[in-house]
């Protein structure tokens, strides 16, 4: 059977919204997240004999007007529509889904993502024209689907066998909705085709761009889950648990092996993994692997890494594997915050952590979050005094953004902490981040100004600026890059704060 698997378009007028990122926008930097857990699905439905259509219209970037009518050109045939979505697009991912139905009445239409999964009962009632939603990992759940579609006789015979489809949330012949239960996290990770390969086949990976790595970059994920519980982070909360499944380290390689035959002038593989380091023996196999096939030469890789998982050999190893950058998330320079937020880590790991990063020649990307429960002015500035301290190769600033799902915006909504009077507010009119969040303490004003201020302090400093030009001078590819990098995020470092959100 036919399946449609589609990345909406939003905000197109102003740019690429990066739908998958943790943070979903148009980002600042320019990045664009590849929508992974889309191809994951679509490739698993390949695999048991599904016909499958993409479009990624945030790639090109897409209007709906545009996308409709590309998908026109394909949709013949087709009965189900898998959308992805996210909180600040909902109400405009489920009227694309409504104009998908008016055009394909006799057609399923499928929301999957962070958010529906997150309020599914609230999001069916937004859109009467969504059949259902696919709920956490829902790459079987999709071709279950697809499979009880195509063995039925009619739509109403399709509708009365939903019932027995795990994970889903659905409306009935008679428009009522049910919940059924989650189905089992998908365990033999080995089993799901490669993105990459996917990638080759269906996208242009030159539409795509993360600002840490070098450019044109591939993204992957060799693992699914976190065994961390930060209140803030939505997708362990809200797709993957807190279990950390893993594929072999064999299969990770062999697609670093796949993307070095078929993808030539690729220069970085950037693993997604929210925590990609949690098991230090699997990445030293991983690292291993890699150096006796040569594929550190080919190019090199980055990763999300917390500081309370690696020591210096391992640092080193991976170093020697083709590692350039880690991906900590520091959050904040205050301990108490640290605690509060479930981080787990402590201040004199983030200091040891940096200290073994240079000594094994591994740059780091440093992530500063604020507005987290119990911040002030005196925080913040905590944060900001130890990012400068550290000194890493780069580093972001943002305010915290709570999402459905998680633990901080349950927090967050029953203190009234939250000032966004729909999931609309969650961008701002041209899809860059919204800050939706007062603090007793700090406001959602004074949150972004901070956020401006610290990275002009930040990336303006002559020593910085010095720094980046000797590294471009050491590393062509590196200056490139930079270069496209702050092309974007010019404009808002010489930004004055201007008080809105």
């Amino acid at each position: 059977m036919k399946i449609y698997f589609i990345n909406p378009p939003f905000r197109a007028e102003y740019g690429k919204f990066s739908r998958e990122s943790r943070s979903p926008a148009v980002t600042k930097s320019g990045a664009l997240y590849y929508p992974l857990w889309l191809i994951y699905a679509a490739v698993w439905a390949e695999k048991q004999g599904h016909s499958v259509e993409f479009l990624d219209a945030p790639a090109k970037p897409l209007n709906e007007a545009e996308s409709l009518s590309l998908i026109r050109e394909r949709a013949e045939g087709c009965r189900l529509f898998v959308l992805d979505t996210s909180t600040p697009s909902i109400y405009r991912d489920i009227a694309f889904g409504e104009a998908l139905k008016a055009r394909y009445p006799e057609a399923f239409i499928a929301l999957v993502g962070t958010h529906p999964t997150a309020v599914p009962e609230e999001t069916l009632r937004l859109g009467p024209g969504i059949d259902l939603i696919a709920r956490r990992e829902y790459d079987f759940t999709i071709s279950r689907l697809a499979s009880l579609i195509e063995g039925s006789a009619s739509r109403a015979e399709a509708l009365s066998g939903l019932s027995g489809i795990l994970g889903i949330s659905f409306r009935d012949g008679a428009g009522l909705i049910h919940h059924n239960p989650d189905a089992p996290y998908i365990e033999k990770l080995d089993e799901i085709p490669m993105a990459a390969e996917f990638i080759r086949r269906r996208l242009n990976y030159r539409d795509y761009f993360f600002p840490a790595a070098e450019y044109p970059e591939i993204q992957i994920f060799t693992g699914r889950g976190c065994p961390c519980h930060c209140t803030f982070c939505v997708y362990p909360q809200t797709m993957h648990g807190h279990r950390y499944r893993l594929r072999s380290p064999e299969n990770v390689v062999s697609e670093f092996s796949y993307i070095a035959e078929n993808f030539p002038d690729v220069r970085e593989i950037v693993l997604e993994d929210d925590t990609f380091t949690i098991d230090r023996r699997r990445v030293e196999a991983i690292c291993r692997l890699l150096i006796e096939r040569g594929l550190q030469k080919r190019f090199r890789w980055l990763c999300n890494a917390r500081v309370n998982t690696l020591d210096l050999d391992t640092m080193k190893l991976m170093k020697k594997a083709g590692c350039r950058l880690l991906i900590p998330g520091i959050e904040s320079g205050n301990q108490g915050i640290l605690d509060a937020i479930k981080k787990g880590t402590t201040l004199s790991q983030v200091q040891r952590y940096i200290e073994d990063s240079r000594k094994a020649g591994l740059l780091v990307h440093a992530c500063y979050m604020v507005g987290n429960p119990g911040e002030n002015r005196e925080t913040i500035e905590e944060t900001l005094r130890l990012a400068l301290r550290l000194n890493t190769d780069t580093a972001q600033f943002f305010p915290l953004i709570p999402y459905p799902g998680t633990e901080v915006y349950r927090l967050a909504k029953k203190n009234g902490w939250l000032r966004a009077s729909s999931y609309e507010d969650y961008c701002k009119r041209d899809g860059t981040h919204n800050t939706v969040l007062d603090l007793p303490e700090l406001s959602a004003e004074e949150m972004v100004n901070f956020c401006d201020r610290a990275r002009r302090r930040y990336y303006l400093r002559p020593r910085y600026i010095l720094h980046r030009l000797w590294m471009g001078l050491k590393d062509p590819a590196d200056l490139v890059r930079s270069l496209k990098a702050f092309g974007k995020l010019w404009r808002y470092l010489l930004k004055r704060g201007n008080g809105k959100g």
